[in-house]
């Protein structure tokens, strides 16, 4: 199995294989905790107008995402794992939008698996992918806003790798240190609002979940990620 790591959205366009789209700064880590909140469905687009477009076709839905880190508006959350674990989201249909992670699944067009990758569940992606042994796996850091190395998803990235190699590495203390370096934002008084510390503590809960979001296109040209127990 050959597992490299690339960025931000042209490294989606060049992912082959299964290619694991990371966010963990929140994108896809929200997405696990809607998921676990109780939703039945999950839809991830590239514009806030085809976001607004989808919910008028599911019944019970909900908008959450962000530009430049804030809530869109006219959405009903942010980009807040914090927001989402509030509310019960039974039978809710979820859509979502970001500037990174979910713009890189649509960008991924040549990926035959794709998968969302988070620290929350980046042991059920481990386990996942040495089940299916695909000849070759792409992880891709989005990055902060899609262009700015992010060392939370670099960090995911290097534990996935590092997981498929059989290599029993202990990755705590990075984990850890996250707060001290691409985590600090969380605890800025400034951006309490929409990102709060809770979410920084939300998104590193490593392995909280044993379940993958596998990503199935649609017709429509967004993604469906669908939530696969293991």
């Amino acid at each position: 199995m050959k597992v490299e790591i690339l960025e931000f959205i042209e490294g989606a366009r060049q992912s082959c294989g299964a290619a694991v789209i990371i966010d963990v700064f929140r994108a896809f880590s929200t997405a696990c905790y809607a998921f676990d909140a109780g939703a039945v469905r999950f839809i991830a687009t590239n514009e806030p107008e085809k976001a607004f477009r989808l919910k008028k076709s599911y019944r019970q839905s909900v908008l959450t995402g962000e530009r430049d880190e804030k809530k869109i508006e006219g959405f009903d959350f942010g980009n807040s794992p914090t927001e989402i674990i509030k509310h019960d989201l039974t039978g809710y249909t979820v859509i979502q939008t970001t500037t990174a992670g979910t713009n890189g699944l649509l960008a991924a067009i040549n990926a035959d698996t794709l998968l969302a990758g988070s620290l929350v569940n980046a042991g059920a992606i481990i386990n996942y992918l040495k089940v299916l042994d695909p000849p070759s796996v792409s992880l891709v850091a989005m990055g902060y806003r899609a262009s700015m190395h992010a060392d939370e998803d670099l960090l995911c990235a290097e534990i996935i790798k590092a997981g498929l190699n059989g290599e029993g590495k202990d990755f705590t203390g990075s984990i850890n240190g996250l707060r001290h370096g691409a985590g600090k934002r969380f605890f800025d008084p400034e951006n309490i609002d929409f990102s709060p510390p809770t979410d920084y503590f939300l998104c590193t809960m490593y392995n909280r979940f044993d379940f993958i979001l596998k990503g199935e296109r649609r017709t429509d040209g967004n993604i469906d990620l669908v939530k696969i127990d293991l």
